[in-house]
């Protein structure tokens, strides 16, 4: 595996006026150029964890580093370079009055040329496959061509490292496999990312990793396959595993799934397992 991109030290967390730790002596370690699932109920920590990652929070208890340096000296926006952050809610997320402004925001802010600009702009654009007026507001957008505008816009900073909270909400199916398949492109092209959801459909066809949140602390952390196999565990966290995996589970205990588990790729190795038999 490579080297940790972000490392979690005996992290604790609590809000002002709470007397509970929304995290409690969490210990995790992300590499570059993973994929990883978020995943937990309400409440669980995993929105306060992940603000951890890129300074919106800051540890009561316990240190973060993201490449080798602690987020406490560092400022949010120094962070920006190398993580981008996109809000489950993309409407909290936009505000200039077009989509050319707000997606060169960031790199302006960050001091990139104004050809640098135009050319993040054009990329970005490209990426998220978004065919739109550079000049249309970006409020009379569909919501799942906003939900893209908010990724390209953190996209056009350059960050190594894609943190997507919620990013299906609001989506209709074939909306959510479109933004997830634009991330799962972006991962293919070396960038570490994490998304939590709700979701585990979408989690069992892109996760390569899926980290369990309960109760501030993290229950369960492993390969996809691994983790959605203990469905017993996953149902005390209020988490029911994705009803490929339980008839993979059924019908083929003994095969190591190696890779996200799409109906398809049941299929073949159900054919496989006939033919050998």
């Amino acid at each position: 595996m490579s080297e940790a991109i972000i490392k979690v030290e005996n992290l604790c967390f609590q809000y002002p006026g709470r007397s509970v730790n929304a995290l409690q002596d969490v210990n995790l370690e992300i590499a570059e150029g993973e994929f990883v699932a978020l995943i937990g109920q309400n409440g669980s920590g995993k929105t306060t964890l992940i603000k951890h990652f890129n300074g919106l929070l800051k540890p009561s208890k316990g240190k973060v580093f993201v490449k080798g340096k602690d987020t406490t000296s560092l400022r949010t926006a120094e962070l920006a370079r190398s993580i981008g952050y996109v809000f489950q809610n993309p409407d909290h997320q936009i505000f200039a009055e077009t989509v050319r402004d707000e997606i060169a925001f960031g790199p302006k802010n960050l001091g990139f040329s104004e050809e640098r600009i135009n050319s993040e702009i054009e990329g970005v654009l490209k990426e998220m496959d978004l065919d739109v007026d550079l000049d249309e507001m970006p409020f009379q957008l569909s919501r799942g061509q906003r939900q893209r505008l908010a990724v390209a816009s953190v996209l056009a900073m350059e960050p190594s490292i894609l943190i997507i909270d919620e990013p299906t909400t609001g989506q209709d199916w074939k909306e959510s496999i479109l933004l997830m398949n634009l991330v799962q492109n972006l991962n293919d092209k070396g960038h570490t990312c994490i998304v939590t959801t709700h979701n585990m459909n979408l989690v069992s066809l892109f996760a390569r990793r899926v980290i369990v949140m309960k109760s501030g602390n993290i229950f369960l952390d492993g390969a996809t396959q691994d983790v959605f196999r203990r469905e017993e565990e996953l149902l005390t966290a209020g988490i029911k595993a994705p009803d490929v995996y339980l008839l993979a589970r059924t019908l083929i205990p003994q095969v190591q799934l190696g890779k996200p588990l799409t109906p398809q790729r049941l299929a073949e190795l159900l054919n496989t397992q006939s033919n050998l038999g």
